[in-house]
């Protein structure tokens, strides 16, 4: 079985970053992106008519690798706060931002407003987004 190269795992994690579902053929390492349906009702199937087809003809050639689920993600932005030095102001309201009734909202709101720390939570997040998709596909692949 093939395996995924570097270039393939970070567009990979950039896709699902973006809500799509990925789908990896194992002869020919080929990708297939489409919109996860499920969460995005509006989005029309019509655009992705030769991808669903691709998928539906030859559905056991494929691996899907999902998205983290909101727990992963929640943990990552967990990992990335408490990474942070004590002394930072942000530390504080990123754990109070993760301690409220809408975690993702408010820690969106704190990162988005929080100057150069933006650019280290978004370069963080992506390198845990890389690590996740490889994970996932040693531990799928492991089972074939």
């Amino acid at each position: 079985m093939k395996t995924l190269i570097v270039e393939q795992i970070k567009e990979i994690a950039e896709m699902l970053d973006c809500g799509f579902c990925c789908f990896w053929n194992k002869q020919t390492s080929e990708l297939i992106f489409i919109p996860d349906f499920s969460n995005n009702i509006s989005t029309d199937k019509e655009f992705y008519t030769e991808e669903i087809e691709k998928l539906e003809n030859n559905f056991d050639d494929y691996i899907e690798i999902k998205r983290p689920q909101s727990k992963d993600s929640f943990s990552i932005m967990e990992n990335f706060t408490e990474q942070l030095d004590d002394k930072i102001e942000l530390k504080n309201k990123l754990i109070n931002a993760l301690n409220t009734k809408k975690p993702f909202r408010e820690f969106k709101f704190v990162i988005d407003n929080s100057g150069d720390y933006r650019d280290q939570w978004f370069e963080f997040k992506n390198s845990q987004f890389r690590k996740w998709v490889s994970d996932k596909f040693n531990e799928i692949t492991s089972d074939e």
